[in-house]
């Protein structure tokens, strides 16, 4: 238990590191469609998505805490979210939280199909 807590918290570090880094670099006026966020957030699903269905059959479990709830837990933010569509008028937050929710989606679906082809195409590489 204690080596997945670790493991949580360094990923956490680097994750949250990360997206403050991208928030930087890419910042925005308050009231400013949040992309950063959104792109963050996407990109995050989608790596989740690659990482469940290509690392997660293999990987120890500290491994998995590491990247998922750690690394890409803190590198993605629901209260990011929240906060962003706070700031934004009713129009254009009801907009952010849909294509937020619903790319989310389409991204984590689409990294998950990547992930289990890498590992299919793995896999029959090994048996020749």
């Amino acid at each position: 238990m204690p080596l997945l807590l670790l493991a949580v918290f360094l990923g956490g570090a680097v994750g949250t590191a990360l997206r403050l880094g991208i928030d930087i670099v890419v910042a925005h006026p308050d009231d400013a469609f949040p992309t950063a966020t959104l792109g963050i957030n996407l990109l995050g699903s989608l790596l989740l998505g690659w990482l469940v269905g290509r690392v997660w059959p293999v990987a120890p479990h500290w491994l998995r805490a590491a990247l998922g709830p750690g690394l890409l837990g803190g590198f993605t933010t629901f209260s990011a979210v929240m906060a962003s569509a706070l700031t934004l008028t009713p129009a254009l937050a009801a907009l952010y939280l849909a294509a937020s929710v619903v790319l989310g989606l389409l991204a984590a679906a689409a990294g998950l199909q990547l992930g289990h082809n890498r590992r299919a195409a793995a896999e029959v590489g090994a048996e020749q």
